[in-house]
């Protein structure tokens, strides 16, 4: 994977892979940077894979600017064909660092999804980032935060994921807050990119625990936004999981600097004032039905602890 910084060296990266006929997909707001493309396409999120697959023939590669439903529609796209992705992401999801996906139709609920992209690149450029709303700041960075602490005790975990993990953490941790309260701070949003690079890349490396589960479950539901999820999710994982994985969530709270971890992951996610799942309009009555869709996916049988549907319901109506 070549990774870069600044927007400008992504013409350099084109070249690196010898991608010479680029195909944009992007949302219409990133059309304005004039990227070389030999086509583009601005539905996202989008579940007209085919359709996308042959608007981009005579392409031999594929560039996705925006946050991660755009990265996920390239990498979706990238199975459907076999070209490369080149991302350039605007937001901290992680997404450009993994080769599974999701695959949204446009009012964001799941409609299915995959692996295997093939991931070439990553630009990251932290200027896209200054215009993010705090919602999504916050929502995308928490996302960020739950790759790292489910890295240190998933079945994928290894001694690269940790470090990296550690890294993001605390890097993370420092930084949301000042991002949080001043969202210009172009020398704070490197940081949290750069925070955002490396958790991204444990992501890719050690893969999701039950949190994100949860978090995909709900979110593929009702099309709420993942990130926000995540931040209410993580907390009830991380109380699920401490009786088998003490030590590795002790390193987590260690990297965040706190003898609370859980504590600490709520004060971060009320940054972005995400709490409760029923303030996002999650239904109590949907619960039992969330429990089992989430228990059936790859982040719970990924878990250190096995958790059944209903210790899954009783977790997310922990959180409610």
């Amino acid at each position: 994977m070549i990774v870069r910084w600044g927007l400008r060296e992504l013409a350099n990266v084109l070249s690196d892979l010898g991608i010479e006929r680029p195909f944009l997909i992007a949302s219409k707001r990133w059309w304005e940077l004039d990227l070389p493309a030999v086509g583009r396409w601005s539905e996202v999120p989008s579940d007209r894979i085919d359709e996308l697959a042959a608007a981009a023939e005579g392409a031999d590669g594929l560039l996705a600017v925006g946050g991660g439903s755009t990265i996920d529609l390239a990498k979706a796209v990238s199975v459907a064909t076999g070209l490369p992705v080149v991302s350039v992401p605007t937001t901290y999801a992680g997404a450009e660092w993994a080769t599974s996906f999701g695959i949204r139709d446009q009012e964001r609920r799941m409609q299915g999804g995959g692996s295997g992209a093939n991931l070439a690149g990553i630009v990251y450029d932290p200027d896209l980032t200054l215009g993010l709303p705090l919602g999504v700041t916050v929502g995308t960075a928490m996302n960020a935060l739950a790759h790292c602490a489910e890295a240190l005790y998933v079945k994928g975990r290894s001694p690269e994921a940790d470090a990296l993990a550690l890294e993001g953490a605390r890097t993370i941790n420092e930084v949301l807050p000042r991002v949080a309260a001043f969202g210009q701070d172009r020398q704070a949003r490197t940081k949290l990119l750069a925070g955002a690079d490396v958790a991204g890349h444990a992501l890719g490396l050690a893969g999701l625990g039950l949190g994100h589960a949860m978090a995909q479950a709900v979110g593929g539901r009702y099309g709420l936004p993942h990130g926000a999820l995540n931040a209410i999710c993580l907390p009830a994982a991380l109380r699920f999981n401490e009786p088998v994985v003490g030590e590795e969530i002790a390193r987590f709270a260690e990297a965040l600097e706190t003898n609370d971890p859980v504590a600490r992951v709520e004060e971060l996610a009320r940054l972005g004032g995400f709490e409760r799942l029923r303030t996002l309009g999650v239904p109590d009555e949907d619960i039992d039905e969330l429990g089992f869709a989430a228990s059936q996916r790859g982040g719970a049988k990924a878990n250190p602890r096995p958790a059944t549907p209903a210790e899954v319901a009783e977790l997310l109506r922990s959180v409610w």
